[in-house]
């Protein structure tokens, strides 16, 4: 009678729970316990359960002593290993005889241990860590030249009007630099800021690419490379924001005109899609292609990372800041869509963006 007793009371815990008595043997383990751990209703050592020692310890003494523990659990599911934020608090237990609980005098003393999954605040505590790291190092490099060229035009150039104009189209790169970074940390957060709440305003596809072929005419041409794109006869419309779709669009052309070298050849396509590519229904697919180095399958799956980068210092020289791709996964998600990267080294990468047509 008393196991079931216990089991009623832990399974109103919403959180792995499991009750050792004086000996720290188990008693009773919730669901959520076992499947934490297959044997956390068994009756046998705790010790032999759950084989951590912080645990354990932490169980031993509030046994001792009758004050709360608390300790660290970690587990491994799987390639991820999750981490607990365990609780151990000191009860009272019952005791059955002849069918009958006994009178409160005759209680025991146990523990109740809780674990509390911790994992998911903690990648995101470090997530934010890295961030403001990252943001930290991208600023201090175009400062710290901005310093040094003031301090040289104020001490050995002061009056070198040849230095003078050379620092000061250096120092106006570095802050070109540093401003694109803010706008695009704060075209990040706006995005973040509305992730939940799912576009719905007519978008027409076709006019948004051709929008953006004739935006990046010039720099295709200072590349002698160019944009190839078949318009539609009719209008392609999918829900959306248009302003957004626009940047994500923009992004992928843009990157296969810079990274894709000289005299690069970007073919744009618009396609409808049937219940593929990751959507329950129609959509329509804009493919970025072009005919550059390619991209080492290493980095393909990182590449949607804020700050990661295959080459950083030539990605700097292009004016990148690291994070218009992470911007366009964020843009593409908010729509319910998909990005897909397919490259190979040497015959150049394809960009596709898959959006739901209703």
């Amino acid at each position: 009678m008393p196991r079931d007793f216990y089991k009623s009371y832990l399974e109103a815990v919403p959180l792995p729970a499991v009750l050792v008595d004086a000996e720290a043997r188990i008693l009773a383990g919730n669901e959520a316990a076992v499947k934490l751990n297959p044997h956390a209703d068994d009756d046998r050592p705790l010790i032999l359960v759950f084989r951590q020692p912080s645990l354990n310890s932490a169980v031993d003494a509030c046994l001792r002593e009758g004050k709360g523990q608390r300790a660290i659990y970690a587990h491994n599911d799987g390639p991820q290993e999750h981490r607990f934020d365990v609780t151990v608090s000191p009860v009272d237990l019952v005791a059955a005889s002849g069918g009958r609980l006994v009178a409160p005098t005759m209680r025991t003393k146990g523990v109740m241990i809780c674990f509390q999954d911790v994992t998911e605040i903690q990648q995101l505590d470090q997530m934010r860590r890295d961030f403001v790291a990252n943001v930290s190092h991208e600023l201090r490099t175009p400062l710290t030249a901005i310093l040094g060229f003031v301090e040289t035009l104020q001490g050995p150039a002061r009056g070198d009007p040849a230095a003078t104009d050379r620092f000061l189209n250096i120092m106006s790169d570095e802050a070109s630099r540093m401003n694109r970074l803010v706008g695009d940390l704060l075209s990040l957060s706006r995005v973040e800021e509305v992730s939940r709440m799912r576009p719905t305003d007519p978008v027409d596809l076709d006019q948004i690419i051709r929008s953006v072929a004739r935006n990046l005419a010039p720099l295709a041409n200072s590349n002698n490379s160019t944009v190839m794109y078949e318009e539609a006869e009719t209008p392609v419309v999918v829900p959306g924001d248009a302003d957004q779709l626009l940047q994500v669009i923009t992004n992928l052309v843009e990157n296969a005109l810079k990274y894709g070298g000289q005299g690069t050849l970007v073919n744009v396509s618009l396609t409808k899609v049937h219940g593929r590519h990751g959507l329950r229904g129609d959509g329509w697919m804009v493919s970025v292609q072009d005919n550059g180095p390619g991209i080492d399958s290493i980095h393909i799956t990182r590449l949607t990372e804020r700050f990661y980068r295959i080459d950083s210092h030539r990605s700097r020289e292009m004016g990148g800041t690291g994070l218009g791709l992470a911007i366009v996964k964020h843009i593409i998600n908010r729509h319910r869509g998909r990005l897909k990267i397919e490259s190979t080294l040497g015959k150049g990468s394809v960009f596709s963006v898959v959006l739901p047509a209703s």
